[in-house]
C-alpha cells in the first residue's frame, strides 16, 4: 500500500490577520512531520494550491497565492491547482494518484468546514481509503460555531461517514505517523 498525504490551500492567504486559523502554528509543524514520514516511507506528498478568481487573495498572481513559508516543501512533493472546493474536481489529482499506485490518502489542510470536508468526501466516494489527522486541519472561527467546535464536528462526520471503503480513520496525527511506517515495515518485512 502506497500513501500520499494531501495538503490542501496551506497559502498565504488563509493564514493572517484577516484569517485568524485555530492553531496555525501548531498545524504546520504537524504537516511538515506527516510530509517527513510520508517521504520516509516511499509516500507522495501533494500540495493542492486554489486558484482565486481576479480579486481574490488567492489569485495566482498575488502573494496570498503562495504556499507558506514555514511549510517543508521538498522539489520531489507534487503540486497540484485547483478552482473549487473538491481537489478532485477538474484537477490532475486522480490522474497522479492512479500513475503512482497511491491506495490511501492522507487528507490535511485548511479548511475544515470547506475544502478538506470536500476533498475527504470526494476521496472515499471514489473508493480511497483515508485518514484524516483529527489535528491535521483548521478553520477559523465562524458566526455561528467556533473553529474548535468545526473541527470537533468534521472529525465525527467523517469518522462514521457512509462510504465504499468505509469511513475515514480519524486518529491524531502522531498515530498516522506510526500507521505510515508501519505500513512501510510491513512491505519490507514481506
Amino acid at each position: 500500500m502506497t500513501d500520499a498525504l494531501i495538503v490542501i490551500d496551506m497559502q498565504q492567504g488563509s493564514f493572517g490577520e484577516t484569517a485568524q486559523r485555530h492553531d496555525a502554528e501548531g498545524l504546520v509543524g504537524r504537516l511538515n512531520e506527516l510530509a517527513g514520514a510520508a517521504r520516509r516511507n516511499g509516500g507522495a506528498v501533494v500540495f493542492i494550491q486554489h486558484d482565486g478568481p481576479t480579486g481574490d487573495p488567492h489569485h495566482p498572481d498575488l502573494p496570498g497565492w503562495r504556499l507558506l513559508a514555514d511549510l517543508d516543501v521538498d522539489q520531489d512533493d507534487t503540486i497540484i491547482r485547483k478552482t473549487s472546493c473538491d481537489a478532485f474536481l477538474e484537477t490532475t489529482l486522480e490522474a497522479f494518484l492512479r500513475a503512482r499506485a497511491i491506495d490511501r490518502l492522507v487528507i490535511t489542510g485548511c479548511a475544515t468546514d470547506y475544502c478538506v470536508d470536500t476533498t475527504v468526501r470526494s476521496a472515499l466516494a471514489r473508493g480511497y481509503p483515508t485518514i484524516v489527522p483529527s489535528d491535521g486541519h483548521t478553520t477559523s472561527n465562524r458566526a455561528h460555531l467556533s473553529a474548535e467546535k468545526i473541527i470537533e464536528h468534521h472529525n465525527a462526520i467523517w469518522a462514521d461517514f457512509i462510504a465504499p471503503r468505509g469511513p475515514a480513520t480519524v486518529c491524531p496525527s502522531s498515530d498516522v505517523i506510526h500507521q505510515i511506517a508501519a505500513l512501510r515495515d510491513r512491505h519490507l518485512r514481506a
